[in-house]
């Protein structure tokens, strides 16, 4: 027997076991997590005295926060010998495509002498930013890069809002896994600073995958 909307429309108002996952908890996650205090750069064995090491250390603003994940700054995301040849990424998600102040002006033609898999999105990093019409988007497409085996660089202008957000959807899409918990893991790998939207935002979509799952 087929569901109707009426059918649909009860799930959203199944009782979730422990509440509603609010912006707060999200908040209250976010700074009670530390992030790890040193991590060496991505792509370099600690244990060598490489002398690209320290000179990309000047430059290079990126961490890996879940195994083959990435996230970074625009200008890093520019640095394509190091994303390809030292990192070995993949995909490129720029969660801050655009010509204006605040975005990064690397799009699909940027790549273009590259085999990298690029998807920008152009959402600007301010509370009432729709982002949540990318999360299945950008989930799918870093999907994309671990299930055939490659990894995912995920950037925006700074590294710590948009880009953090979509994997932190990712995560709770794709992995399951509940979005205080995905905070706290990514957290702990980058400092990372999702604008307060976009924490009300993440609330809803763990609420409407939780319900979905009941």
């Amino acid at each position: 027997m087929k569901s109707t909307w009426r059918d649909r429309d009860k799930d959203f108002t199944k009782f979730l076991v422990g509440g509603e996952t609010t912006k707060r908890h999200l908040v209250e996650a976010l700074f009670t997590t530390k992030t790890r205090q040193y991590t060496p750069l991505p792509g370099f064995d600690v244990d060598m005295d490489e002398k690209e090491y320290y000179q990309l250390q000047q430059i290079i603003n990126c961490d890996e926060v879940y195994p083959n994940i990435l996230i970074g700054d625009g200008e890093t995301a520019k640095n394509k010998p190091y994303l390809i040849d030292r990192l070995g990424v993949t995909h490129l998600l720029n969660c801050a495509e655009g010509k204006k102040f605040g975005f990064c002006r690397t799009d699909r033609e940027f790549y273009k002498d590259t085999p990298l898999k690029y998807l920008g999105l152009p959402v600007l990093d301010v509370p009432h930013s729709d982002i949540s019409q990318y999360f299945f988007p950008a989930a799918n497409f870093i999907d994309d890069a671990i299930t055939s085996g490659g990894k995912a660089y995920v950037h925006c202008l700074m590294g710590v809002s948009r880009s953090a957000t979509c994997v932190l959807a990712y995560l709770m899409i794709k992995k399951n896994m509940l979005a205080v918990d995905a905070l706290k893991t990514v957290r702990e790998h980058r400092d990372i600073h999702p604008n307060e939207g976009f924490l009300e935002q993440l609330a809803t979509l763990d609420n409407q995958l939780r319900r979905s799952r009941l």
